[in-house]
């Protein structure tokens, strides 16, 4: 299965280094060791840099990162193993620590990419991560982009050239705890995984096996529901770039915000979900991203576009706002 999503993907065969980033959990030490029997079988022949960031969350957690270099070298991978204070970054940024974690691991992949001249960064998500995103994000009030899920292949940050690679959503987790179980290598276990402050912990832990209660194949179904959604998205995704193009106006402050301001008029006699999706699109490229940007900061924008009085504002999450100026909408950074 994991070759056909390769090939699938169409990930590289030959001739490139691919960094796989491994905890030493069941999905990702599954992950490395289905490459490593894709390639004692000469069906794979690339070269692989094995990534593991310690994030001194915990106090086992440098005999972690050492059970993972000695797995990398069982095998006959390098491994590049880096260390992060992720408790104090979430400190200085005021952001929980699951997201603090996340924002320090991508950072972490994108430096050992570019340090082993790699295109693409694989990580072990699996359709039970898929199915956990999906409802967290339901219960925040995502849009349809949001429930989509997360994507087998994207960029790994914005503008950049790497790519980050989930060839395991189609997999199970008991999948892959079986696999390791057949290969007779252990993996670890993370006791901040139980920990129900965690709001993903709580998703896995109280509310999926409720819904199993419902329909036993629940995260089979959320995945099914999410790739539909992603389907749906794509087909409004040059609309909505065509969208943004018509309704973009001169802005003697453009240059500042990086964005153009919007006319109302076009946004307003356009498509209630086209209009969204374009306004998403807006507030990323003015923001730098859609971090904390949820569907009720759209809705929010977009009802500055009622009535013809200008002078409202939209505060948005994480510093700045939009402006309705008589007949358009201006975005303004916390510095403006």
């Amino acid at each position: 299965m994991l070759l056909a999503e390769w090939r699938k993907l169409k990930l590289p065969n030959s001739g490139e280094t691919v960094v796989v980033a491994v905890s030493g959990g069941a999905d990702s030490t599954a992950l490395l060791l289905a490459i490593e029997e894709l390639k004692t079988n000469n069906k794979l022949y690339t070269g692989v840099c094995v990534a593991h960031l310690d994030h001194r969350l915990r106090k086992s957690s440098s005999k972690d990162a050492k059970w993972v270099a000695d797995l990398s070298a069982k095998l006959g991978f390098k491994s590049v193993i880096g260390r992060a204070k992720v408790a104090d970054d979430a400190e200085e940024t005021n952001d929980n620590l699951e997201q603090a974690a996340r924002e320090a691991r991508y950072a972490f992949l994108e430096r050992t990419a570019k340090r082993v001249s790699a295109n693409y960064v694989l990580t072990a998500h699996t359709m039970d991560d898929q199915a956990e995103t999906v409802l967290m994000r339901l219960m925040r009030g995502s849009a349809s982009l949001g429930l989509g899920g997360m994507e087998s292949l994207r960029p790994l940050a914005k503008n950049s050239g790497i790519k980050l690679v989930r060839p395991l959503l189609w997999a199970r987790r008991s999948e892959t705890e079986d696999y390791c179980r057949l290969r007779r290598i252990n993996f670890l276990s993370d006791e901040m995984n139980d920990d129900l402050t965690f709001a993903r912990v709580k998703v896995r832990k109280q509310l999926l096996p409720l819904m199993q209660s419902f329909n036993n194949r629940i995260v089979e179904a959320i995945s099914r529901t999410a790739s539909q959604l992603r389907e749906d998205g794509a087909v409004l995704v040059s609309d909505s770039d065509a969208l943004l193009k018509r309704a973009a106006v001169s802005n003697e402050k453009s240059g500042e915000t990086k964005v153009p301001a919007l006319d109302v008029k076009v946004l307003a006699d356009s498509p209630p979900a086209l209009r969204r999706r374009a306004l998403r699109q807006w507030l990323s490229n003015a923001r730098g991203g859609t971090r904390r940007l949820e569907m009720v900061h759209l809705l929010a924008v977009e009802k500055l576009l009622e009535g013809n009085a200008g002078g409202r504002v939209a505060e948005l999450p994480s510093g700045g706002k939009v402006r309705r100026r008589r007949n358009r909408l201006e975005f303004e950074s916390e510095n403006d």
